[in-house]
């Protein structure tokens, strides 16, 4: 997508008219963004599901509690939306740390719409 810059011009033709000069410059396209989602299993304990929200995506001890009770209730819930870069690490700092704690939680991302 382009956009358009309007110059008005000192000259003028030969009925007298002043001439309109169009530039195009290329118009900078926003990244796209990426949903961080958190997947409901019947085996993480919740208040691990409430420590991870509060330790990587700094949400308060009643948010995450809130975004916990959805992924148990839903089944999913977004956490959060971030560049590709961003998102890509939360999920693996998420998916790493519940490893090490030996909990089956599963942290995905998607492009957003």
């Amino acid at each position: 997508m382009k956009q358009m810059t309007w110059h008005m011009s000192d000259k003028k033709d030969e009925d007298g008219d002043t001439s309109v000069v169009v530039e195009t410059r290329p118009k900078t396209a926003r990244p796209p963004l990426y949903k961080v989602l958190l997947l409901n299993d019947d085996y993480t304990p919740m208040e691990f599901v409430v420590h991870v929200l509060e330790r990587f995506f700094g949400m308060t001890h009643a948010q995450a509690f809130e975004i916990m009770l959805t992924v148990h209730k839903k089944g999913v819930a977004v956490v959060g939306v971030f560049s590709h870069e961003i998102a890509e690490t939360k999920v693996g700092q998420v998916m790493d740390f519940a490893r090490r704690h030996q909990h089956p939680l599963q942290c995905t991302m998607e492009k957003e719409d």
